[in-house]
């Protein structure tokens, strides 16, 4: 048994070489590979996310803006509806205004038709009233003369 343990101690001692080496090899490993592997991977993920969380805030303000920009076009086209209406409503008015101001025109050159046929009329009558007595009085006159009788 003794030999066993002084066998294995000798292997015990011959591994210890071998356990640094490998215990170097690791820490080596560690810190050249390991760690700068995993800070580029960690960057590179950060990277890719920050670049998506980038075009997602991109895709809202871009999204925003053309919602702004829907709501500024359909308040330009409100106001160029009521404007349009604005407008037409004056022609509407403007047009009304000049009927009625026709229409009074002709009222007015009708009422003064009137005046003047009535005018007419009644100096026509006065005219036919002075003529009829002028008339009578003629055909009376004429009754009345002594009939010369031709011998």
């Amino acid at each position: 048994m003794e030999q066993t343990l002084r066998q294995l101690g000798e292997l015990l001692l011959g591994s210890i070489p071998t356990i640094i080496v490998m215990g170097l090899t690791y820490f080596l490993y560690a810190v050249i590979v390991h760690r700068p592997l995993r800070r580029v991977l960690e960057e590179r993920h950060s990277k890719t996310e920050g670049a998506i969380e980038k075009s997602r805030a991109d895709i809202a303000a871009a999204e925003a803006r053309t919602a702004e920009y829907e709501q500024q076009l359909r308040q330009a086209r409100a106001s160029v509806f009521r404007a349009q209406e604005a407008r037409r409503q004056a022609a509407m008015q403007a047009r009304a205004d000049a009927v009625e101001k026709a229409r009074q025109q002709a009222k007015a050159k009708v009422q003064s038709a009137k005046e003047d046929i009535e005018k007419s009329s009644a100096d026509a009558q006065m005219q036919l009233q002075s003529q009829a007595s002028a008339l009578a009085n003629e055909i009376v006159r004429r009754v009345l003369e002594p009939v010369e009788v031709a011998r």
